[in-house]
């Protein structure tokens, strides 16, 4: 159950569940790329891939900090194979830079749309592409994605259908390619939070951090992800995951630690768990 050695590539890895699981996998030795748009400082949120990869290496694991715009699959490509010579391959894919705005077909603009397909959706389909020669040669290649069980009762439509259509695309993208990539014995899955989890895309989206207190913290998913990503063999793919389930598999049964604030009020589900 470790990710000694391994090379795990990480989008959006500048903060919040990506730096959380970069920080997880380095406690074990494991080296991080941090690929990410985020290389100067921003006023209002916090978190660079050079300040992440410095947390990186004092936490025990080597980093390589990557500026990259997932919408551009030539850079893509070229930051794969920058991260496969520096490390001398890539043993994990982890699609976790997102785009959100959950408005309706009727007030969404066109290119806020164009924006959450190309870094929800085809940025699964880009880097997946431009990792597949390098995980063939890991021997036991994971692609974890950050995105949600396919629920399809019409009350995760109705308001912000454009959103779930790129979230539910990277799904289904995932059970596609575990089928697809099961001949190099690669797996595929996605995770998604019971809960909402307390990050920059809640306190924007939603305008405030009061939902913090009746949030988890990320690291319940950096658990979840580095249960995953130590399995072997395929012996988890073409799953849509539930954080809290697949540690519970893993026999853990306590998840109040996780709490944002301890004094809070009841957890609220996330988008798309009923």
């Amino acid at each position: 159950m470790s990710l000694q050695g391994k090379t795990l590539f990480i989008t959006g890895a500048s903060r919040g569940i990506g730096r959380e699981i970069a920080l997880k996998a380095a406690a074990d030795g494991a080296n991080i790329v941090i690929a990410a748009k985020s290389a100067e400082a921003h006023a209002k949120l916090p978190g660079t891939i050079h300040s992440v990869a410095a947390e990186v290496e004092a936490a025990g694991g080597k980093a390589l900090a990557l500026q990259l715009d997932v919408r551009d699959e030539a850079a893509v490509k070229v930051a794969m194979a920058q991260a496969a010579e520096h490390f001398g391959g890539i043993d994990v894919l982890i699609n976790n830079a997102g785009a959100i705005k959950l408005l309706g077909v009727e007030q969404l603009e066109p290119k806020r749309f164009d924006l959450m397909f190309q870094i929800n959706t085809r940025a699964v389909m880009v880097c997946s592409q431009a990792a597949i020669p390098y995980l063939k040669k890991s021997g036991n290649g994971h692609i974890l994605s950050l995105s949600p069980p396919l629920n399809i009762d019409p009350k995760w439509f109705a308001q912000y259908g454009p959103y779930t259509a790129t979230k539910y695309g990277m799904s289904m993208l995932t059970l596609g390619m575990s089928e697809e990539f099961k001949k190099y014995g690669i797996s595929a899955n996605a995770l998604w939070p019971k809960t909402m989890i307390a990050t920059a895309a809640i306190e924007f989206e939603l305008g405030s951090r009061d939902a913090f207190k009746r949030s988890r913290t990320p690291a319940i998913m950096a658990d979840a992800a580095h249960a995953i990503l130590s399995s072997q063999g395929r012996s988890i793919t073409g799953r849509l995951l539930i954080d809290e389930d697949i540690l519970r598999e893993h026999g853990q049964t306590d998840f109040e630690h996780y709490r944002f604030d301890a004094d809070g009020g009841t957890l609220v589900p996330d988008l798309f768990v009923d």
